[in-house]
């Protein structure tokens, strides 16, 4: 018997041993050593995915990260800004907060389209892309080279603005003043400077659009826009801080089968004088003016209750003698039954009279308006 139980010993320890290493195998999750559930089935792809999400974070893709920086929602006028761009650039006055700049810029189109055609002794059509509020340090830096820049200074303002011609419409005007054919390309020559004659033509167009701006703001303010000199390097045509706002208005001009683009740049420490009136809706609006409102406040005020001192003295005493004011005390007033008592309404003397008596009351007989008298001495 003692020998048939050693023989039956390992035998059951063999199977204890694959028994545990079984149970070892399995997973948390009832998954064997095999990769397979408890039902000796493998996992789902789907449940993988579930379990490294809930592990990790999931990344972002790259559209998901530009459009919440907001790089994605820019369209090509720099119009549309969403996300953290929004934000960085929530400190920009729009340019939809002055209506009557559109209408200034409507009218200097339509002046400039006569204007050019006269300068060109061509068919020249000029349109308005679009107003716009941009840093003027970015506006420097998105500036096509190479270009002319023209820098003028608004006299009655009192600051300066800017004008960039580009490349396209340089050589376009070049070409048209000095009788190219029409239907040909205008020949350029990358990498070189603009000649002298390039720009005296460019500085003569220059000087037309700035009268012509002159004319479309002479219904608004009247103001003189002088031409100060041209640049050809942006970093030498500052003229603000790069982190200041300004207004930015591009205009087309087409001669045809040619033309370019002229951009307006003025500084809105530059349109700061006249905000007020830029912030119309339409020409000749008065701001706070409601005849209506008007005429019910001033019948109002005629009926307000007010209260009105009769001074008959005024001295000037220590406040331990005041504070030692005893009931039944007698002060002494300098004036007599004939002397004149001021009518004050607060600290303001608004009348002047003389104190009586009618029936039980004490009176006062006004005898002459101070109010007027005041008016007066501040003319003169």
């Amino acid at each position: 018997m003692a020998d048939d139980q050693d023989i039956k010993e390992p035998i059951d320890e063999d199977a204890l041993a694959a028994e545990w290493a079984a149970m070892a195998g399995e997973d948390d999750d009832g998954q064997n050593g095999d990769g397979q559930n408890g039902d000796g089935e493998a996992p789902a792809e789907g449940d993988e995915d579930a379990a490294l999400a809930g592990q990790t974070g999931r990344a972002l893709s790259q559209d998901e990260i530009d459009s919440l920086l907001g790089f994605d929602a820019i369209d090509a006028g720099g119009n549309s800004q969403t996300g953290i761009r929004s934000i960085i650039n929530s400190s920009l006055v729009s340019y939809g907060r002055l209506p009557m700049l559109e209408i200034v810029f409507d009218r200097l189109v339509r002046l400039l389209s006569t204007s050019m055609r006269n300068f060109t002794s061509d068919n020249v059509e000029v349109t308005l892309d679009n107003i716009t509020s941009i840093r003027f340090g970015e506006y420097l830096n998105s500036i096509p080279l190479p270009a002319i820049l023209a820098v003028f200074r608004a006299e009655q303002w009192d600051n300066y603005g800017l004008l960039t011609v580009e490349s396209n419409l340089i050589y376009s005007i070049v070409d048209v003043l000095l009788g190219g054919r029409k239907g040909t390309t205008p020949m350029r020559i990358e990498g070189r400077p603009y000649t002298t004659i390039e720009r005296n033509l460019v500085e003569r167009m220059v000087q037309v659009v700035l009268k012509d701006m002159k004319t479309a703001f002479d219904p608004l303010t009247p103001v003189d826009f002088n031409f100060d000199r041209l640049e050809v390097n942006p970093r030498f045509a500052t003229i603000a801080r790069d982190a200041n706002a300004a207004i930015l208005v591009r205009l087309r001009v087409d001669m045809e089968d040619r033309g370019g683009r002229i951009e307006l740049v003025l500084p809105y420490a530059t349109i700061e004088p006249v905000r007020e009136l830029l912030l119309q809706m339409f020409m000749g609006e008065k701001f706070g003016r409601d005849t209506i409102w008007e005429s019910h406040l001033a019948t109002e005020l005629w009926s307000t209750e007010v209260q009105i001192d009769a001074v008959l003295d005024e001295q000037m005493m220590n406040l331990g003698d005041v504070m030692d004011f005893k009931v039944g005390q007698t002060i002494m007033l300098n004036c007599g039954p004939d002397s004149p008592i001021d009518l004050k309404c607060g600290s303001m003397s608004m009348l002047r009279g003389r104190m009586g008596r009618m029936g039980n009351t004490v009176s006062v007989k006004v005898e002459q308006s101070l109010m007027k008298a005041k008016r007066g001495g501040d003319r003169q």
